[in-house]
């Protein structure tokens, strides 16, 4: 993340008026007006949110991994508030690959492509050393209801809405530290969509979203709170975590996002005393399709709430927006 930024930091961004967001404040996804110019009646704008995300296997199981490479993808447009239209598969694999297990991959994804509701319109396959796969991922959003990083806002509070510890979890199951049985639990929580979450959020009127993913919980919260100009402080021990996954990370499995999360957010975040040590480290871990982080004003949390029970969503308010008076973007207490 580190390295990536002081990369794109010298580039000449879009003066474009009909980019509602994009690379500056490193959002989930990019949002784009369209309008008369580009054929519509005057009157009508559609804002279109695109995102491409893939990666390598985190499973054993292909059919499972699929799913969780489109759930994954999927995520961003939710956490936009935005509704998936249609995907394109973005796939490498190395020659001579398994053909048996690629369709189950394949497979995987194209169903959970259809349970959001979005169509799959093709896609790009390429030869590759080690597997890849994911999507490329167009939506829609109501201007009002889109939630971007830089929305938050002094007093907000703050949900999550999966629990933490996939970066453990896909760890231990690499090298069989956990059993088939409880892997298989995680890999259904990481293939299960944000579709609920975002609806119970659009129902409620978010300031600002972000799902937790390969930044983790820190690296994300930070994106909104530097996009925002605020400090977001995060309780630990609100945090709703993955069982075992404490656990692991205490004997130190933990995903490789931990060290880089910590090297590129050490002077952003202060840690406060006393505080469980997996628990930081869970915090910075990258995560595979996690859950959304919202954020709105306090007058909405019982409305959200509600919201959520009412669609099995798991609510955990997990922290508060405050002014940044220092160089913390995030304060873990």
């Amino acid at each position: 993340m580190g390295q990536l930024t002081q990369v794109l930091r010298g580039m000449k961004q879009s003066d474009d008026p009909r980019l509602l967001v994009g690379p500056q404040t490193v959002d989930d996804a990019g949002v784009v007006v369209l309008g008369q110019n580009e054929g519509l009646p005057a009157g009508v704008e559609i804002a279109l949110v695109q995102t491409v995300d893939y990666f390598p296997p985190v499973l054993d199981d292909a059919y499972l991994y699929g799913a969780v490479a489109a759930a994954n993808s999927l995520s961003d447009v939710y956490a936009m508030g935005g509704k998936p239209v249609s995907a394109l598969n973005i796939a490498g694999f190395p020659k001579g690959f398994d053909e048996e297990w690629v369709r189950e991959i394949f497979q995987g994804g194209f169903d959970k492509i259809a349970e959001a509701g979005a169509v799959l319109a093709g896609g790009h396959t390429v030869e590759s050393p080690e597997p890849q796969f994911g999507f490329a991922v167009t939506g829609v959003v109501q201007r009002a209801q889109l939630t971007a990083n830089a929305g938050a806002k002094v007093g907000d509070v703050c949900y999550l809405t999966k629990p933490l510890g996939m970066g453990s979890m896909t760890t231990a199951g690499k090298f069989k530290k956990v059993s088939d049985e409880v892997m298989r639990e995680a890999a259904l929580q990481m293939a299960t969509l944000n579709d609920r979450a975002a609806a119970a959020m659009n129902a409620s009127g978010a300031h600002a979203c972000t799902d937790i993913t390969g930044f983790g919980l820190n690296g994300h919260a930070r994106n909104i709170a530097l996009a925002s100009g605020v400090t977001i402080r995060l309780e630990l021990g609100k945090l709703p975590i993955f069982p075992g996954a404490r656990d692991l990370a205490a004997k130190g499995i933990v995903s490789g996002g931990t060290g880089r999360g910590k090297a590129a957010l050490s002077d952003v975040i202060g840690i406060g005393p006393g505080l469980d040590q997996a628990l930081v480290d869970i915090a910075y871990d990258a995560e595979t399709s996690g859950g959304l982080l919202i954020v709105l004003p306090p007058e909405r949390a019982t409305r959200l709430e509600d919201e959520l029970s009412r669609r099995d969503v798991p609510v955990h308010r997990v922290g508060e927006v405050v002014a940044k008076e220092s160089d913390h973007l995030i304060e873990l207490f």
